[in-house]
């Protein structure tokens, strides 16, 4: 807890269990829920979890990142969670940061603190390969011309939310993919949400997870036309249900 304030760390999981209790050995102890969902590992991810005493949930089939993270925000909120941080099982992001993270939420300084790869200069050094690198600094320069913003990337699986953003946002509208990340950061923009960032360094070895390079370009694809309908949305040229407050999000779910 956090000046009164209830704070859950939740950790989507596929294939986790070898770096699973490294990740969970880093939580700080002000850390009131620590909430994993599975899904579909073929791996021991769901026993591992449950000896570490995480609150587990486990999905009937592998339906993908986004689909696991709207199951993550759903258990945090359902927890009564006021901050939800939500950490990688894969040990490529120190989990050390969650208390200044949810520091700056708590606090009333932003609604959404992003743990950055690239503030700090060190994403290369901590293995980040040279394509993903270079792909992460254009597809930022082009996403905030298009979006109006000024963010160091967009890319980071390291987030920190308020609750009131996570029964805002439409999330129920977005992709059960990878691109899910980019396009909820993307409504956080358009409804005006403040969004910080800190600097984070990060690990890649053999046990981080990583996508292919095929699904890298599917994903690249992705975030660019979210972009360009969030641009066009807010020139009322088009409208998209996961920049329309009618469309269906997390409280909604949970209430009905």
């Amino acid at each position: 807890m956090i000046d009164g304030k209830t704070l859950a760390v939740v950790l989507p999981a596929y294939n986790a269990a070898a770096t699973l209790k490294a990740t969970v050995d880093e939580l700080p102890s002000i850390v009131d829920h620590r909430i994993l969902v599975d899904d579909g590992s073929k791996d021991d991810t769901v026993a591992v979890a449950r000896q570490l005493g995480l609150t587990t949930f486990v999905h009937d089939g592998n339906y993908g990142y986004g689909r696991n993270q709207m199951t993550c925000y759903r258990e945090a909120l359902r927890a009564g969670a006021d901050i939800v941080v939500m950490v990688h099982p894969d040990y490529q992001y120190t989990p050390k940061l969650v208390t200044a993270m949810a520091s700056m939420i708590a606090y009333d300084v932003y609604d959404v603190v992003l743990g950055s790869r690239i503030l700090g200069g060190t994403a290369r050094s901590g293995g980040m390969p040279l394509y993903k690198y270079v792909s992460n600094r254009l597809l930022t320069a082009a996403q905030n011309w298009l979006l109006d913003a000024k963010l160091s990337e967009y890319h980071t699986g390291y987030r920190a939310f308020g609750r009131k953003v996570l029964e805002t946002l439409p999330l129920l509208e977005n992709s059960d993919d990878f691109v899910f990340d980019n396009q909820m950061l993307t409504q956080c923009l358009y409804f005006g949400f403040r969004v910080g960032e800190v600097s984070c360094p990060t690990k890649y070895f053999p046990d981080a997870s990583s996508i292919s390079f095929r699904r890298s370009v599917t994903y690249g694809l992705g975030v660019l036309g979210t972009s360009v309908q969030c641009a066009l949305q807010r020139r009322r040229l088009r409208n998209y249900r996961m920049f329309d407050t009618a469309g269906r999000r997390l409280d909604s779910a949970i209430t009905s």
